[in-house]
């Protein structure tokens, strides 16, 4: 009874797979939003040296990770929380091209982990995009 008037007032999407993919998106996305405030120094040092205000943009970014993660389980703001989730991830993205390309800058990681990221960051877009589509918001079309 409880189970079904939470899914109901989040509307979540139909099928245990999409309220998976759902949950398991916005659970990401906050906790990494959260991370960019208390482990801040991993984020300043994969900042591309010619991009300006660093510590902005990493405070930025994580404000809007966890609003946008927060967002994802509001119904009437799934559609563009998703929407905006794939816009940072775009914006975000030549920050795994700096770590791939200078990897000597990150010896704790592979090279192979450094570029499976940026691979990893394509199937995120399409993660982001299709929490924008019907199947995950069945009332707002």
């Amino acid at each position: 009874m409880l189970l079904s008037k939470l899914i109901s007032f989040f509307n979540l999407p139909v099928g245990f797979w999409r309220k998976l993919a759902l949950l398991s998106f916005s659970i990401f996305f906050i906790s990494a939003g959260i991370d960019h405030f208390t482990n801040k120094d991993f984020y300043l040092s994969i900042m591309p040296p010619p991009f300006p205000l660093h510590l902005e943009a990493v405070y930025i970014s994580g404000f809007f990770e966890i609003l946008g993660g927060f967002g994802l389980l509001i119904p009437k703001v799934r559609k563009i929380a998703a929407l905006g989730l794939l816009a940072l991830l775009i914006s975000v993205y030549p920050a795994n091209i700096y770590m791939a390309l200078y990897p000597e800058a990150f010896p704790q990681y592979s090279l192979n982990l450094l570029y499976f990221r940026l691979f990893l960051q394509f199937i995120a877009f399409y993660w982001a995009y299709s929490l924008s589509t019907e199947k995950f918001n069945p009332t707002m079309y």
